[in-house]
């Protein structure tokens, strides 16, 4: 795992975004792909808003995701995989970048057809406990037509980045302004952050 982890720290050095495959394993994907569909199949997605808990905002021309968040209390046997990963993972980022993360937040992610988001920054302007963003796709067969690729407003340039299964993304969320490209077909992920003084 430490290669895989060496590999998302190193491309997100050298250009502020961190990329890399099999940040979770073939299998663990599949799982928590199925898990999301049928979760959203018992109707337990909710729409996604803007702004945090105390000032949320829902406006589908802004961002037309559903999410559902994953908790350890869950007891659901995917999601404790994917956080087993997550806990190695910050441990080695925080023993080789002394980034002093405290904790995380995940939510399963989806997109229906003809939704996107519009550009914003992760981190909320009344809190700041939200340092690094991430994602990791669980798409499978994606095409170019397809659509729905990450867009990063870089200074200079923009990145874009397809939401191919097994793709992990990670940058820091206070920098890079980001959007989601409308979408073609369903989009799947799991979306989250990076936290210190996490409760």
């Amino acid at each position: 795992m430490k290669k895989i982890f060496n590999a998302l720290i190193d491309s997100f050095i050298d250009n502020k975004v961190g990329i890399t495959q099999n940040f979770i394993s073939a299998q663990l994907s599949l799982q928590l792909k199925q898990n999301l569909i049928n979760i959203y199949s018992e109707k337990l997605f909710k729409h996604a808003g803007t702004g945090n808990d105390k000032d949320v905002k829902h406006d589908s021309k802004i961002r037309g995701d559903m999410i559902y968040w994953l908790d350890r209390k869950h007891n659901n046997s995917h999601e404790n995989a994917f956080f087993d990963v997550m806990d190695s993972f910050i441990l080695h980022l925080n023993n080789t970048c002394y980034t002093g993360i405290t904790g995380y937040e995940f939510h399963y992610t989806l997109y229906p057809i003809g939704s996107f988001y519009k550009k914003h920054l992760d981190q909320f302007k009344s809190n700041d406990s939200r340092k690094y963003s991430m994602i990791i796709y669980l798409n499978t067969g994606w095409l170019e037509a397809d659509g729905g690729e990450l867009c990063i407003h870089h200074i200079d340039d923009l990145q874009i980045i397809s939401p191919e299964n097994g793709k992990s993304v990670f940058f820091k969320s206070n920098e890079l302004e980001h959007e989601v490209l409308c979408t073609n077909k369903p989009r799947m992920s799991i979306t989250g952050w990076l936290k210190v003084n996490a409760i």
